[in-house]
């Protein structure tokens, strides 16, 4: 089946098989999350732009983890297009969703527009995933506890919206527009959180960030000083492996106790590195116009609008899945088995 390019049937033990989603699922914060996932008996959809390094990915995953439940999905998220037709096939496979993590992004290249015209770190970190949630809000409202876990970063706290200028035709720095997309994630999960509110929905908005992680999104785009200053400087003295950095965007995806609006984010000093706690968003990412007027952009941009249900019922709560203890087993294995 097109879209299934990897798939098991195999229920394995524990838990009941919740459905997830996890954009950049292949490698990084994505690839820890879906291990530690499908280590708990998750069914796991990897939301990926490369199916051949999904595919990858996910047979290394059924390696420690027999008969895991997997699929490999193509996801370009900065083209729109794409966006649709995951969404399109997602809705013919699959009767509800359960949590969606926006958990991938690109950091720092050169300047760079998308298919549809847009500046690369804006259209694939903030557009290509206000897209997906609106696309999936149908789903994931039919989902049991429902959430929605927007991965954002500390370095929100550096951003603003450049609504003069959001391709940086004008003056383009690429830590300046990527500050500006995770700022626009913390926006839109704090929105997002707001409007389902008010609208009664089932589904949760959660915010998180991994702090310093090792991953290849310092070293795979970023140019000139930049990819000095984080490949061979800050993450061999200072990043922590990616299955701890994980350890928020799990926390927020999985933990009972987690409400929606709440950010979580390491508890060391800078919160650069630590155990999963609820961190501080910013004033300006929570400001009622700016998340109005980003709203309102990112719609006319996607030409996506969310629907808002009436909620049929409340969602199921999983009180004991996973247990802490479970998910600390999971991110022990998923160290153990990387070799960290």
């Amino acid at each position: 089946m097109t879209g299934l390019q990897h798939s098991t049937t195999e229920q394995p033990p524990g838990p009941a098989r919740r459905v997830f989603v996890v954009t950049g699922a292949n490698s990084g914060l994505g690839l820890a999350t879906t291990r530690a996932l499908a280590h708990q008996g998750a069914h796991v959809v990897l939301a990926v732009r490369d199916e051949a390094k999904g595919r990858r990915a996910a047979a290394d995953i059924e390696a420690t983890r027999p008969g895991a439940g997997l699929e490999v999905r193509h996801l370009d998220l900065a083209d729109l297009d794409s966006v649709r037709a995951f969404a399109d096939r997602m809705r013919a496979d699959h009767p509800k969703l359960d949590v969606l993590i926006n958990n991938a992004g690109v950091m720092a290249p050169p300047r760079t527009l998308s298919a549809q015209g847009h500046e690369l770190q804006f259209a694939c970190n903030h557009l290509g995933h206000f897209a997906l949630t609106g696309l999936l809000l149908d789903l994931l409202s039919a989902g049991d506890a429902p959430r929605v876990v927007t991965v954002s970063s500390v370095n929100h706290r550096k951003g603003r919206l450049y609504f003069d200028d959001l391709t940086g035709e004008r003056r383009y720095s690429p830590m300046g527009f990527y500050n500006q997309s995770k700022f626009a994630n913390a926006v839109f999960g704090w929105e997002l959180h707001r409007r389902l509110t008010e609208a009664g929905s089932p589904v949760r908005s959660v915010l998180a960030h991994p702090g310093y992680t090792a991953t290849n999104l310092q070293t795979s785009a970023p140019v000139g000083l930049w990819r000095v200053v984080f490949g061979r400087i800050g993450n061999p003295l200072l990043a922590q492996p990616p299955a701890r950095g994980a350890m928020p965007q799990l926390h927020a995806a999985t933990d009972p106790g987690v409400a929606g609006g709440h950010f979580i984010g390491p508890d060391g000093p800078a919160e650069l590195r630590g155990a999963p706690t609820r961190v501080r968003l910013s004033d300006a990412a929570a400001d009622p116009e700016t998340g109005r007027r980003l709203w309102e952009l990112s719609e006319r941009l996607t030409d996506v609008r969310f629907a808002f249900p009436t909620p049929v019922r409340a969602g199921r709560q999983f009180d004991a899945w996973p247990s802490a203890a479970a998910l600390a087993w999971a991110i022990s294995h998923s160290l153990r088995s990387t070799g960290r």
